[in-house]
């Protein structure tokens, strides 16, 4: 069993898309209509593993409401300085026993950390 898609909520698949995309450099997996106003956008991270849906239409799923995506990366402090030069606002490094984090919001307010993990 492993996870396979998280649902990401955002107000406008296209902005997000371009975030995902653009900014954490996401690959597009599907982006496809699916019925009346909806549209199936798949995102994978550059590195694989799980992937995410930018989804719109889950009323007890608001904009923004998604807090505590974690995204391993290799060099948090590199990763965070990439992101900076690229418009992404950051926090700083915070060093824990187990992972050095940083955490940042996506477009639209939707929590995100990235994690270097010191435990194998």
């Amino acid at each position: 069993m492993q996870i396979a898609i998280v649902a990401v909520p955002v107000r406008d698949q296209d902005r997000a898309r371009e975030f995902y995309v653009g900014k954490l450099g996401f690959r597009p997996v599907a982006d496809d209509v699916f019925g009346p106003d909806r549209r199936w956008v798949q995102l994978a991270p550059p590195g694989g593993g799980a992937t995410v849906t930018l989804v719109t239409w889950f009323p007890s799923m608001p904009p923004g409401s998604m807090k505590g995506l974690v995204i391993e990366v290799a060099d948090v402090a590199a990763t965070r300085k990439e992101l900076i030069a690229v418009g992404v606002a950051v926090g700083e490094v915070d060093d824990q026993p187990w992972a050095a984090l940083a955490q940042l919001d996506d477009v639209d307010g939707n929590g995100i950390v990235l994690q270097q993990s010191r435990l194998t």
